[in-house]
């Protein structure tokens, strides 16, 4: 998956907007101004912080090595993902879909 790719399915969720808070190194993705997805601009490989249950964190860090406590994030509720395909791209679309679903609770 590229990051284009990525970018355009996080996008697709309703309302979801692009926005640059933190500068030019880090894309955030909001939805009614709360962040539920963060990429990493020109790190290889692509990496996107979402926000997940702790719970399901704790199943997907120990069942993949890819995926990590959130970066410079709340650990105990934002991972972070290397998007190296050791994850599936449909799991990952599942784990965007929550993470916006998460912040609009």
């Amino acid at each position: 998956m590229t990051r284009t790719e990525v970018e355009e399915y996080v996008l697709s969720m309703p309302n979801a907007q692009l926005d640059y808070p933190f500068g030019k190194d880090v894309a955030v993705y909001k939805v009614a101004d709360k962040m539920f997805a963060l990429i990493s601009e020109d790190k290889q490989p692509l990496q996107i912080s979402l926000k997940c249950a702790p719970e399901l964190s704790d199943v997907l860090r120990e069942r993949y090595d890819v995926v990590m406590p959130g970066y410079h994030l709340n650990k105990k509720h934002w991972n972070t993902i290397l998007l190296t395909g050791q994850l599936p791209w449909t799991e990952v679309q599942d784990l965007i879909r929550l993470s916006y679903n998460l912040v609009q609770e």
